[in-house]
């Protein structure tokens, strides 16, 4: 009896949350020994518990310099973090199962649904399988163009080595890079093959791994699967507007892309676009942005990335849902529909329960911060966004937040990656429960 009220207390959504928790925590104290510092003194373990939550949660907002702080122990630890945190440790740890030979028993196959936010049991085992060989793949091909590229730069064997750390950081989107002085990529900022090589990453890895895997597979477009074809649209959509709307916000901006050649700005718009959907690179300062570019990039970090993917937000899927939604109430049609495909109703309540729950989470965090830092609203509403959406993305405040404002923005990263829903669900202290009773309902005037 004892045993099953256990089981029944360790949910899929409790599981994954825990099993998150401990390897921030593992993180931060490998973070934190003497032996993982250039200095050779321990880094305080709240800066160290901020690394690892950043790294695991894939997220890149920094309070220590990544290259200066860390030796080659730290950074491979950020590294191992960052890899197993964008797989997510289950599809990790299924990998290994298998690779062991060992059975996988059902409750670890309900975890695994629950990580790779899938609607069936059949066939996760190879879909995790899959996903941890097609990331390798992934990684090492674009690893090596960025090796070869950095070779011209540095020496080579420093060059592998940051080739594969920024090809994995990029897919994983990450955002953690190892320049020195907080500069990200802003030395990169005209050139074509770094800018295109973690453009692509980027975006393979904010796709999700089962959109990548169905369309390998698909014989013709029109075979793709709906959630498939939903993500690129949105995916598409979002890309090209935020390019275009960074180059006209920031064209004459002269501590952006005012000084840049116009082709060289429209590079930089489309970097700024792409890595705004949840990676973290920078190729301009941010905080020289405008404030309607400030804007603007909230939007797109608030959105995100898709699915059962390397990114944070709300997710494209959620957001075409509910604009579609929105599209079928102001034509008086009954049911949601895309692609001549009637939405489940249960889908469209789950969008805006995500929605909904992300926008009084992101409310509350910037509230509190409002408390904790005297700094500009705007500001604070930047780094609570980009938390959230595990970007990374910041105007330089990350380093200046007091000891309360790095804790508040930890959880809000932990509760980013994890997923809000997610999180309600492990906190809730009873089961989800089908209501026996139905109620007689009354209509209300709103709006």
């Amino acid at each position: 009896m004892a045993k099953t009220t256990l089981e029944k207390w360790f949910t899929p959504a409790r599981i994954l949350t825990g099993g998150f928790a401990t390897l921030i925590l593992i993180g931060g104290v490998l973070l934190s020994l003497p032996f993982a510092s250039n200095s050779g003194e321990g880094l305080n373990f709240l800066d160290a518990l901020f690394t690892a939550t950043s790294a695991t949660c894939v997220t890149g907002l920094v309070v220590v310099d990544t290259l200066t702080q860390f030796n080659l122990f730290g950074q491979l630890v950020i590294l191992s973090l960052i890899q197993i945190g964008g797989l997510g440790f289950m599809t990790v740890t299924t990998f290994i199962i298998i690779f062991t030979g060992r059975r996988i028993g059902l409750r670890e196959r309900l975890v695994i649904q629950e990580a790779l936010n899938v609607n069936s049991l059949e066939g996760v085992i190879r879909l995790a399988r899959n996903i941890v060989l097609i990331t390798v793949a992934i990684e090492l091909f674009f690893a090596a163009i960025l090796a070869f590229r950095f070779s011209m730069d540095m020496p080579v064997d420093r060059a592998i080595y940051y080739g594969i750390f920024h090809a994995i950081s990029s897919f994983c989107n990450a955002g953690f890079d190892l320049f020195g002085n907080f500069r990200s990529l802003t030395g990169y900022v005209t050139d074509p093959t770094v800018n295109i090589v973690v453009m692509i990453l980027i975006i393979l890895g904010g796709l999700g791994f089962t959109v990548m895997v169905d369309v390998w597979k698909a014989p013709r477009p029109e075979k793709l699967s709906l959630h498939t074809k939903l993500v690129l649209t949105m995916t598409a959509t979002l890309l090209i507007a935020g390019a275009i709307g960074y180059y006209l916000l920031e064209m004459n901006n002269p501590k952006t892309l005012g000084p840049l050649a116009w082709n060289e700005k429209l590079l930089a718009a489309m970097f700024a676009s792409t890595t705004a959907r949840t990676a973290g690179y920078a190729t301009i300062d941010y905080g020289s942005l405008t404030d309607a570019s400030l804007l603007w990039t909230i939007l797109l970090m608030f959105i995100g990335a898709s699915p059962g993917s390397t990114g944070g937000g709300i997710k494209t899927v959620t957001t075409i849902v509910i604009l579609l939604y929105v599209i079928s109430i102001l034509t008086g049609k009954e049911s949601t529909v895309a692609f001549r495909k009637r939405l489940d109703p249960r889908t469209v309540h789950k969008s805006f329960a995500v929605a909904v729950i992300s926008a009084i989470l992101l409310v509350t965090v910037t509230f509190a911060l409002t408390l904790t830092e005297d700094k500009e609203f705007i500001r604070l509403l930047f780094e609570a966004t980009s938390a959230f959406g595990t970007v990374g993305l910041s105007t330089n405040l990350t380093p200046e937040l007091t000891p309360f404002g790095r804790i508040i923005v930890m959880l809000m990263m932990f509760a980013g990656r994890v997923g809000p829903v997610t999180l309600a669900l492990a906190l809730t202290l009873r089961a989800q429960q089908k209501a026996m009773i139905k109620y007689p309902e009354e209509k209300l005037f709103v709006g």
